[in-house]
């Protein structure tokens, strides 16, 4: 890092940022002025619980591609400025000022709206692993239940692929966020001016995004109206939708794991295994609903 700071005469070097997969420096750069750097917290090759197979020169890359394509749709992000690939990856990217105000969730709901209009990207997004989101997300739900059975007793066994996949009927694809809440916005006067980390990216159904701004609002610390969201959004969600109730599944499954094994927090491990075994049974009981209905139509 003192290397790269050098030959681009980066001063005032500074940690402002320290995740699973990337930390984050801040510096000042000569003609730029305030630049952030986000840089692989160890190898290139990662693996977690909830992501056991982590490329983080791709996801540089990702967000590299991703930022430059929204800074040109007039979507507010961190406008790429360089990404260097070699010894030590790094994103060097315009810093987004913030002044810790809270952001307005109806604000917010306005500006995914937007996202969710724009044409879907021309790269495929690396958290895809190469699938169609409708295939992705059951076989995550999966990859992810199996996770907790290994860290709480008596967890029911989870539906079948087939039995999640079946829920979900392609529609609109659009590009999707997945990770928003207070942590990856840049707030000035309460309004929005960067939506961070696109790491979590997708393009599919927006049903999805609204589904884990659902769980997400669960949480305060994410600061999240959902209420508020959809009012600025425009367009509600089916809440009694099987595929809605697949994508909260997809989300609480994933924050489960988060807290029973990444951050591990006894008190929010739990709440969100039951919140996973609840959602699960909703999901469950429309699967068992819609084989029946597929059964009687054939008699």
């Amino acid at each position: 890092m003192a290397a790269f700071a050098a030959a681009r005469d980066l001063n005032d070097l500074e940690l402002v940022g320290n995740g699973l997969e990337f930390v984050v420096f801040r510096a000042s750069h000569p003609v730029e002025g305030a630049v952030v750097l986000r840089v692989p917290a160890g190898p290139r090759f990662q693996s977690n619980a909830n992501d056991p197979d982590v490329d983080t020169r791709r996801l540089l890359r990702w967000e590299h591609e991703i930022t430059a394509y929204l800074t040109g749709h007039g979507i507010p992000v961190a406008e790429p400025l360089e990404l260097v690939v070699g010894e030590l990856d790094v994103l060097m990217s315009r810093y987004m000022p913030d002044d810790g105000t809270a952001f307005d969730s109806a604000e917010l709901g306005s500006l995914l709206a937007r996202l969710h209009r724009l044409p879907p990207p021309p790269v495929l997004p690396a958290a895809s692993e190469g699938s169609a989101t409708e295939d992705l997300v059951p076989r995550r739900i999966v990859r992810r239940w199996q996770e907790i059975a290994t860290l709480v007793p008596d967890l029911p066994p989870c539906l079948p692929l087939e039995g999640l996949r079946a829920q979900l009927v392609p529609s609109s694809r659009c590009l999707l966020h997945l990770d928003v809440r207070a942590a990856n916005l840049r707030c000035v006067a309460g309004s929005v001016r960067a939506l961070l980390d696109w790491s979590n990216a997708l393009v599919g159904d927006p049903a999805l995004e609204l589904a884990r701004l659902a769980e997400f609002a669960r949480l305060p610390a994410n600061g999240i109206d959902f209420k508020g969201v959809l009012h600025g959004y425009g367009e509600a969600p089916d809440l009694d939708d099987p595929a809605f109730a697949v994508y909260r599944l997809d989300a609480a499954v994933m924050l489960a794991v988060v807290f029973l094994s990444e951050a591990p927090d006894d008190a929010l491990g739990a709440e969100w295994a039951g919140r996973a075994v609840e959602l699960h049974e909703k999901v469950e009981h429309w699967a068992g609903s819609s084989t029946l209905g597929r059964k009687e139509a054939s008699a």
